[in-house]
């Protein structure tokens, strides 16, 4: 899909303010009403927006810990990756998962309240994944950086 002005304009005003209604929305971008509504329409029909949501803090909820688990299954078969990725998605502790290439098959984002958390969710959770033959976990010592989307300003946008 290609963007033009106006739409990296709605986008970028979304990232700001999600809540913002699509009368002040299309104040903010030059555009009538029924004109943005048109164009948020194409842009969430099209991908490019996935959903609107509140975003919560881990630590306000009671989650103080960050682990970075990376995660070595007894191989990469399409059985083995779809039942893996079935039961990953169940666990609710878990963040993100990715499926890399390199050293490790998955890594995982998970938050726990704590080193007694985490080892209930390596035990309970992590340890009886299908096909896991190796878990290496890091804990994360403060965020740096947890952006929820890229930039629109970004260069190659």
């Amino acid at each position: 899909m290609e963007f033009d002005a106006i739409d990296r304009a709605i986008l970028k005003r979304l990232q700001e303010e999600g809540r913002i209604s699509n009368a002040n929305l299309a104040e903010a971008v030059g555009l009538s009403p029924s004109a943005c509504s048109r164009r948020l329409d194409l842009l969430e029909k099209s991908g490019v927006i996935r959903g609107y949501h509140a975003r919560l803090s881990d630590k306000a909820l009671g989650y103080g810990m960050t682990a970075i688990v990376h995660i070595s299954l007894s191989g990469q078969f399409a059985r083995t990756l779809s039942e893996f990725e079935k039961a990953v998605k169940l666990c609710p502790n878990v963040l993100s998962c990715y499926l890399m290439s390199g050293e490790y098959d998955y890594v995982l984002r998970v938050a726990v309240k704590d080193l007694q958390d985490y080892e209930r969710l390596h035990r309970d959770w992590l340890s009886a994944l299908p096909h896991v033959v190796r878990i290496n976990s890091s804990f994360a010592l403060r965020d740096v950086i947890d952006r929820p989307n890229i930039g629109i300003d970004a260069e190659h946008f």
